[in-house]
């Protein structure tokens, strides 16, 4: 199924044709550059932010962006949520530290938007663009009730397809003896990403596609994934899903990125002081 060039969105203020991920429209390019992303993970509150990290191209995800308010940074070439449960449950982070930045988001983030905050999209549609999950494809808005009588619309709408499907399309590196499902990673997020539990996997694949030729990763930390993120107090973090998720998922996924991206003449490197020993590849 070929992927719309959009999807449209509604909020009580009109109605917005939202750009879906397509490489060569892109004004933004990472072409060899070191790009810095920067997650959640508590031991950002130890990052020393110095003038060389603040002026290389940052991408953000989900509450990091808050680190906006507390550097300056220079370069921020994205801002990246895939799931839409972050709108739930801290709408007050974007409503309150988005200011246009390069904006990548799923399909399920931006009606989450435009139900909790939908004057960002009135404001800001031109800067967000969508991507998706490579085993759960956006379907055409002006196809979804011609599909919805057919068998396919029962795997796309409602069921994950198996990322197994895609072992041999050159955009996808699959690993099917992953137990107890096959993980992989992205050469091209304009035919989708792959999910592996946490965002940061996407914006690394994101960073990957632009043309970024060292990614270095803040604040990825999973093995205290019990305690609140750095923007987050005890009593107000959000429910996490990574432990449970970091041996058979998490892991795997960033070492197979990591030995990929290697072998693509990308380097891909953890800078978490906590889960640095978990990892072999990144």
């Amino acid at each position: 199924m070929v992927t719309p060039k959009h999807i449209d969105i509604k909020t009580s203020n009109g109605s917005y044709s939202i750009k879906t991920f397509n490489k060569q429209n892109m004004s933004q390019s990472l072409k060899g550059l070191s790009v810095n992303i920067f997650a959640s993970g508590p031991s950002i509150a130890k990052v020393k932010f110095e003038d060389e990290l603040l002026n290389n191209p940052s991408i953000f995800v989900n509450g990091s962006l808050t680190l906006t308010a507390e550097h300056n940074f220079t370069n921020i070439a994205g801002y990246v949520i895939s799931d839409e449960r972050f709108i739930k449950h801290n709408a007050e982070i974007l409503d309150k530290f988005y200011k246009g930045q390069p904006l990548y988001i799923t399909k399920p983030v931006i009606e989450a938007i435009a139900v909790n905050l939908s004057h960002i999209i009135d404001k800001y549609h031109n800067f967000i663009t969508i991507v998706y999950a490579v085993d759960r494809p956006i379907v055409p808005n002006n196809k979804t009730s011609i599909l919805k009588a057919l068998p396919l619309v029962n795997k796309i709408g409602n069921k994950k397809l198996s990322l197994a499907n895609f072992t041999d399309h050159p955009d996808f590196v699959i690993d099917i003896s992953n137990h107890p499902k096959p993980i992989g990673v992205s050469l091209n997020v304009e035919q989708g990403f792959v999910e592996a539990g946490t965002v940061a996997f996407v914006a690394t694949q994101l960073a990957y596609t632009l043309g970024a030729k060292q990614i270095y990763l803040y604040g990825i930390d999973l093995i205290n994934s019990n305690q609140p993120r750095f923007y987050e107090k005890q009593d107000n973090a959000a429910p996490s899903k990574l432990d449970k998720a970091v041996t058979e998922r998490i892991v795997p996924s960033f070492d197979l990125l990591g030995r990929v991206y290697g072998d693509h003449g990308v380097e891909v490197k953890n800078q978490s002081p906590i889960s640095k020993d978990l990892f072999n590849n990144i």
